[in-house]
């Protein structure tokens, strides 16, 4: 259950970035959801060997490299997926920090 809900809540979150953060675009809220799909699944798959790598320097940024970790992951997304635009690096930042901020709220909520 825990990862169908944060597979969703990446998907509205997807999907509310997309509507404020102009270099980012999806196609439509079916869209958005199959890619907080994706990004949980990446999340699951790449994302505890990611933030295995720089633990030190997570620590020492205060959570800055998870949030360039979680950038990476949805510009993989943004490859591999077709509906889901990202135009640079820092826009897919952006774009984590909504996702992290969505995820952050809905946890605290539920």
């Amino acid at each position: 259950m825990s990862f169908l809900f944060t597979a969703l809540m990446n998907g509205v979150a997807v999907w509310l970035g997309s509507k404020y953060l102009d270099g980012v675009k999806v196609e439509d809220f079916y869209r958005a959801i199959i890619v907080g799909l994706v990004v949980a699944f990446l999340n699951a798959a790449l994302g505890s060997f990611l933030e295995f790598i720089p633990t030190p320097g997570r620590i020492a940024s205060f959570g800055i490299f998870s949030l360039l970790t979680d950038a990476l992951v949805l510009m993989l997304a943004d490859y591999f997926l077709k509906g889901l635009t990202i135009k640079s690096f820092w826009w897919a930042v952006a774009l984590a920090a909504v996702v992290s901020v969505v995820n952050i709220i809905a946890h605290w909520i539920f």
